[in-house]
C-alpha cells in the first residue's frame, strides 16, 4: 500500500532515517525541516499522511495540527514527541492528529504504525477507483445520523459534519452496530490496535469532540450515550424517546 508521505522533523539525521525506511517500504516520501513548510506540502493536496515532530521550529506540529483541521484537511497525522505526559499526548488527539509516538522509536515500529493507519483509512475510505456511489440504503443511518463510507462524509439531519479520521472509524464501528455497547478497550483497538502508550483517555477525547459536532447539546447527549463502567454506545435519539413513558 504505497502512499505520499510528508515527514516533518527539524532533526536531519532521524529524519533521514524515518525517510529511508518509508521509503523502503515503497512510499512517496518528502521531507521538511519546519511547521511552516510542512503546512505548504500538505495543501499543495497530494499527501495522504503526514510524519509530524511536535517541537519545530517556525510553527509546532501542534499548531500544524490545529490549522489543518480548521481547513478541514483529511491527511493522516501521526506525530513525533518527546514529551511524555499523557495530557500532552492527549491534547494532540484533541486537535486531530490519529496517532503518535514517543521518542525515543524504533523506525520499523514507526513503518508499521504508516501501515496500520493507511490500511485502516483505506478499509474506511474505500480505495475501489470510480466505482457508482452507493444507493442511499448502503449507507450507515442511526436515526439522523448517516455516515457515506465511500464519501467518507457525515451527516445529522442533512447538516454535514466534518470528522477526522479517528473520528469516523469510530462512528463508523459503533453505527454498524447501534444500541450495542462498546467498551473503550474494544474502541481502542478500532483506533490504534494495542499500543503500551494509549490510554482509556484517548477514547473519551475522541467521545468529547464527537459529542461536539453531532449532539444538539454536547453536555447532556442524546445520541452518543456513556454506558456507566462499561463504555459507550450509538443510539438514535427518537426511538428512545418512543420507548419513554408516558
Amino acid at each position: 500500500m504505497r502512499a505520499n508521505i510528508v515527514v516533518a522533523e527539524d532533526d536531519v539525521k532521524q529524519s533521514e532515517l524515518v525517510r529511508r525506511y518509508l521509503e523502503h517500504e515503497g512510499h512517496t516520501v518528502t521531507v521538511v525541516g519546519d511547521g511552516r513548510a510542512a503546512l505548504e506540502e500538505v495543501r499543495r493536496g497530494a499527501s495522504d499522511l503526514l510524519v509530524l515532530d511536535v517541537m519545530m521550529p517556525r510553527t509546532d506540529g501542534l499548531d500544524v495540527v490545529r490549522i489543518l483541521r480548521a481547513e478541514s484537511r483529511d491527511v493522516l497525522v501521526l506525530m513525533l514527541t518527546a514529551r511524555s505526559t499523557e495530557d500532552d499526548l492527549l491534547l494532540g488527539l484533541d486537535l486531530g492528529a490519529d496517532d503518535y509516538m514517543t521518542k525515543p522509536f524504533s523506525p520499523r515500529e514507526l513503518a508499521a504504525r504508516v501501515r496500520t493507519l493507511l490500511r485502516r483509512n483505506r478499509r474506511s475510505t474505500g480505495s475501489a477507483p470510480a466505482a457508482p456511489p452507493p444507493a442511499v440504503d448502503e449507507a450507515l443511518s442511526v436515526g439522523t445520523l448517516r455516515i457515506d463510507q465511500a464519501r467518507h462524509e457525515v451527516s445529522v439531519g442533512g447538516a454535514p459534519v466534518v470528522c477526522t479520521p479517528g473520528e469516523f472509524r469510530i462512528l463508523t464501528a459503533m453505527a454498524m452496530e447501534p444500541d450495542r455497547v462498546f467498551t473503550r478497550q474494544r474502541l481502542l483497538e478500532e483506533l490504534h490496535g494495542f499500543d503500551k502508550y494509549i490510554s482509556d483517555r484517548t477514547v473519551d477525547v475522541h467521545i468529547m469532540n464527537l459529542r461536539k459536532k453531532i449532539e444538539h447539546a454536547p453536555r447532556k447527549p442524546t445520541r452518543l450515550l456513556t454506558v456507566f463502567g462499561v463504555g459507550y454506545k450509538l443510539t438514535d435519539p427518537a426511538k428512545n424517546v418512543r420507548h419513554a413513558r408516558p
